[in-house]
């Protein structure tokens, strides 16, 4: 076999599919010289000779590879020079529609853009079960009888999985495992009729959803939901920010788009940052449109991720929702991209293929000729600047749906509240809780701090219990009774005895969690129902989900958690919001710091007052009420902290006014990864024709992670310069060990 060059795709024009995509891509006749990507990491499309029956572009195949077969898709015609008696024959071509010409194009452009591998970029395009078999059928469970008033807690749970699933198809494995019993269990409930059983085919299309109707649109939003229902009519590649105060009804209007694009017989994609707030936004779908979308994410199972992947191709999936990945599913007709919570830092794939899915959905968008509609209460400082710069059309929603206000907020300088030792809520954030339970209310209680505390020391001789296999201090997580490294994963007991001096009961936790700010306000309010929201307290999206319906329904009075809770939910008997540490987020040396705290203050602060019953309050705990972000925050002129933020970003030179990519080599042996960077930079030619600054080899602030020693360097460039072409021929230079990785994080959003 013999490598070949990529070959970029060809866009095909807008909404031609099926026969007519054929009609216009080459097909290759048997025995011809074809060019195939495979998922393997080889580095290089590598040629063989079309099958019996020839193939086309876009073409899924199953191709030799060694003594294996490996998935393929023809990405064009065979370019080496290798004997063509020679070349191995294609061993299939897949049932699986054809990759049309522009994802094929997205993949290509995604893969220079972060250079990244397009073997990788490939994979994030086909992680699905059983791509390539043929139709068959499955047998599938469904409840179609009212359960019994007596059940054992098994049956109980497979009943409550059924619930969960949502009507969806799920065969007996996946119901075992979800509801955490044996099959002679389920089989009890369908002789007893509560659980039908019955062959259907594998993959069947989605229910059609019905673009007529929707919510009555008002102030501002019908102006928004006009706008964004011409755009879409007309066709053609747009980005709008959809930029609108919490509650103000952002996605009610980005749904009149969603409408339009069905009524064209387009596709839509919805992607939202956290699988928790998947489950009350496809409410809001079915309640809007009739009917459940499509679902992608971790959390759905592998039989309907096939199908997905399946309908999506054959178009017979209207609309999307998901996490990050959809991004690269085979959409047929793809007609309008939302990203929900633009600004969320989840967006950003930090491990394998490095990207952001909100620039990689523009990207796609551009490609395939759709709209994309960025929505959110706080954007990014980055699609903030190109709305004001023309780039992106701007539609505002400056004021809440009905007759909800915004939050009132405030500041309690702790400077002069008298805490007690390992305590951390003040008395007049202590007395709004009182006052709100009294009235039947609910209180928030935000820390941005997974766990019972982040460090444990030993009183005797000051050593903090470090994870073995990283550079970072285990977290107490006292639910779990364990020690976690919030880094690797790793975990341990907690130490009674000191792991270096050895002296027994004097290890001590340090600093609060939200689960010690639970015990706080268990003895302070102990007559209160808490609830503790975190993301590793709960074993699956189900769980987690069961959980914020409860508290939705007043299942809580006060609520302790962390992140999680800012994003997207409606607690409607929420009125306070009290952020423990409102300075957490300004320490360290992060570009980002000051946007990532005003962001999450203003989020979470949003929670609040969100049903107009009565105006909510926010109450921020800092010890810099002077500080330029907490002013902001407090004042609410956003886009004066926008453009002054965007004044510093300037004049440093920085992400969105520069170009940064961040470099990190690891390795086993420390003295074999600094020596290799410093000889990376000794050989900086190809970044000094550019303009290009860099910085490093050094340690990267966590040094070490799952055992293997991490160094960084950083890139610093002029905004214009072509930065990927100039990492490339720099890293090109010399070859790394065998055991040394290196990572290129193009416009990186974390420098750890």
């Amino acid at each position: 076999m013999q490598g070949c060059r990529r070959s970029r795709g060809r866009i095909s024009p807008k909404g031609r599919q099926g026969k007519e995509r054929r009609a216009v891509e080459r097909v290759f006749g048997e025995g011809e010289r074809v060019g195939v990507l495979t998922t393997e990491p080889l580095g290089r499309v590598l040629d063989y000779r079309a099958p019996e029956g020839g193939c086309g572009m876009g073409d899924f195949v199953e191709v030799p590879l060694g003594p294996r077969r490996v998935l393929g898709v023809v990405w064009g015609p065979g370019e080496g020079s290798f004997d063509m008696a020679k070349l191995r024959p294609v061993g299939r071509v897949l049932d699986a529609r054809p990759m049309r010409a522009e994802l094929r194009a997205f993949l290509t452009r995604a893969a220079d853009y972060t250079l990244t591998p397009l073997a990788a970029m490939l994979r994030l395009a086909t992680r699905t079960p059983g791509l390539g078999e043929a139709a068959s059928t499955r047998r599938i469970y469904r409840m179609v009888g009212p359960a019994p008033n007596k059940l054992t807690d098994a049956r109980l749970r497979v009943i409550e999985a059924l619930r969960d699933f949502g009507g969806a198809a799920v065969t007996l494995g996946e119901l075992c495992e979800a509801a955490a019993c044996t099959a002679s269990v389920v089989k009890g409930l369908v002789k007893i009729g509560v659980v039908a059983e019955k062959d259907a085919p594998r993959d069947l299309p989605y229910p059609p959803l019905n673009p007529a109707g929707g919510a009555r649109l008002m102030g501002d939003q019908v102006a928004a939901g006009d706008a964004l229902v011409a755009a879409v009519a007309q066709g053609g590649y747009g980005t709008t920010l959809l930029k609108g105060v919490t509650g103000s009804g952002k996605t009610e209007v980005y749904l009149e788009a969603v409408a339009e694009c069905l009524r064209m017989g387009r596709q839509a994609l919805v992607l939202l940052p956290e699988i928790a707030l998947t489950a009350e936004f496809l409410t809001r779908v079915e309640a809007r449109f009739g009917a459940r979308p499509a679902e992608w994410h971790s959390g759905v199972t592998q039989t309907e991720r096939r199908r997905l992947w399946k309908m999506v191709g054959q178009g017979q999936a209207q609309m999307v929702v998901g996490a990050r990945s959809a991004l690269f599913l085979p959409f047929q007709n793809l007609g309008l991209i939302v990203v929900d919570e633009e600004h969320d830092t989840s967006y950003k794939q930090e491990e394998g293929v490095l990207y952001n899915a909100r620039d990689m959905a523009v990207l796609r968008a551009a490609i395939c000729g759709c709209q994309v509609v960025l929505a959110s209460a706080t954007p990014s400082l980055e699609s903030w600047v190109n709305a004001d710069q023309g780039k992106y059309t701007r539609l505002e929603l400056g004021a809440r749906y009905g007759t909800a206000e915004l939050p009132e907020m405030r500041a309690i300088d702790m400077r002069a509240q008298k805490l007690a030792a390992n305590c951390w809520i003040s008395d007049p954030l202590a007395r709004a809780v009182e006052a709100r339970r009294k009235l039947g209310e609910q209180s928030l209680l935000f820390l941005n701090r997974r766990g019972f505390a982040p460090v444990t020391l030993c009183r005797a001789c000051g050593a903090q219990v470090g994870c073995d296999h990283c550079d970072a201090r285990m977290v107490e997580h006292r639910f779990l009774k364990r020690l976690v490294c919030h880094q690797c994963g790793a975990t341990k007991p907690v130490p009674t005895a000191c792991p270096s001096c050895g002296v027994e009961g004097k290890m001590a936790p340090v600093g609060p969690g939200v689960e010690r700010l639970a015990e706080e306000v268990a003895a302070r309010f102990p007559e209160a129902k808490l609830a503790v929201l975190s993301s590793d307290l709960f074993g699956s999206a189900r769980a987690l989900k069961q959980q914020i319906e409860l508290i939705a329904a007043g299942g809580a009075e006060i609520i302790i958690g962390t992140q999680i809770v800012a994003k997207g939910h409606n607690f409607p008997l929420l009125t306070l919001v009290g952020v423990i540490d409102a300075d957490l987020g300004l320490q360290g040396s992060d570009l980002r710091a000051a946007e990532r705290t005003f962001q999450l203050m203003r989020q979470v602060a949003g929670r609040a007052g969100r049903t107009g019953e009565r105006r909510g309050l926010a109450l921020l705990q800092t010890f810099q009420p002077e500080h330029p972000v907490i002013r902001a925050i407090l004042g609410g002129d956003e886009e004066a902290f926008w453009r002054a933020e965007a004044a510093e970003r300037r004049a440093a030179g920085v992400p969105p006014f520069g170009r940064m990519a961040g470099v990190i080599l690891s390795g086993p042996d420390v003295a074999q990864v600094f020596e290799f960077g410093a000889e990376l930079a000794r050989r900086d030619g190809p970044l000094q024709r550019i303009g290009a600054q860099l910085y490093g080899p050094a340690p990267a602030p966590i040094a070490r992670v799952r055992g293997r020693h991490r160094v960084r360097l950083l890139i610093k460039a002029d905004k214009a310069a072509a930065i990927q072409p100039a990492i490339a021929a720099w890293l090109a230079q010399l070859k790394p060990p065998a055991n040394l990785r290196i990572a290129v994080d193009i416009d990186p959003q974390s420098f750890l």
